[in-house]
């Protein structure tokens, strides 16, 4: 009676011998024992045990303790939620897929409206009377902002592309 009280109560709490035995400070093949009926352990530790499995030491002596099992309805009602809980997942990871290929479209319009912003410019800061030191650094500021976004611009817009084709990619 022991023995099976002691198995199926570890096995209800989800201990493995080992582990049962390190929270007694004994060795895995004491609990062993004990589960089959070869020892049994002392006084100190029959207490020690019945509070490690949360259960009175009447219990461990004489009730029976039935080994918990899973029922159909349990596994059911277990299976619809790991279902929603999946379908959460799909959704929220569609909402991110979504929203990352419409940044990727605002970059690439983004890109498109400055190209044709600097082209319409033509560049006019470079005629400005660079004397006036309030022009020379605005001018020199335009100069490097457009010198920079002509080189950096053509390889954003290419990834970004690119980032909107594998947002399409079917899984």
């Amino acid at each position: 009676m022991l023995n099976e009280n002691i198995k199926n109560l570890r096995k209800a709490k989800g201990l493995s011998q080992e582990e049962l035995a390190i929270k007694l400070n004994v060795v895995r093949q004491t609990v062993s024992k004990w589960e089959k009926g070869l020892s049994v352990p002392d006084s100190n530790l029959l207490i020690s045990l019945a509070d490690e499995l949360d259960t009175s030491v009447s219990i461990l002596l004489g009730e029976t303790v039935q080994e918990p099992c899973v029922n159909e309805l349990d596994l059911k009602s277990l299976s619809e939620k790991l279902e929603r809980i999946n379908l959460q997942f799909a959704k929220r990871s569609e909402t991110r897929i979504r929203t990352i290929r419409y940044l990727l479209f605002a970059l690439c319009a983004v890109i498109i409206v400055v190209f044709l912003a600097f082209a319409a410019m033509q560049s006019e800061y470079l005629n400005w009377d660079y004397n006036d030191p309030e022009l020379a650094v605005a001018g020199t500021i335009l100069h490097g902002v457009e010198f920079l976004f002509v080189r950096l611009a053509p390889f954003a817009l290419i990834a970004s592309i690119i980032g909107i084709i594998f947002t399409y990619k079917k899984r």
